[in-house]
């Protein structure tokens, strides 16, 4: 066993940064948003050095490793030694398609801009 006591996961990643209030993080628990080794967590689970935690913000999986336990909220550098992000880069984003856009109220096209508009569309 590790000589570092165990801390709430709520109140770890509040320390850590990665919400900005304390209820925050427990909202996030309870919606099922944060898992602990694998397991939903719940806000008072304990976690303890080594332990893999996930967590849903904004839409995006973070993975993150208990490296030390905090209690309170510590500076960010201080914050930056206690967890270890092995989150994978996202993936690259896709070009989107130039789609043409005609100003509101130009009225109708004329037969060549008609046609410019077509050859862009691919038709």
């Amino acid at each position: 066993m590790s000589s570092e006591p165990s801390v709430r996961i709520d109140a770890w990643l509040w320390a850590v940064r990665q919400f900005k209030t304390r209820s925050a993080a427990t909202a996030a628990c309870r919606a099922g948003h944060v898992r602990v080794n694998g397991e939903r967590a719940k806000a008072a689970q304990p976690v303890r050095p080594g332990d893999e935690v996930r967590v849903r913000i904004e839409g995006f999986d973070r993975q993150l490793i208990v490296r030390q336990t905090l209690v309170k909220r510590v500076s960010a550098s201080v914050a930056a030694t206690a967890v270890e992000d092995r989150t994978p880069p996202p993936p690259p984003r896709e070009a989107t398609p130039v789609v043409p856009v005609r100003d509101r109220g130009a009225g109708r096209p004329t037969k060549r801009e008609r046609r410019d508009l077509e050859r862009l569309r691919g038709r």
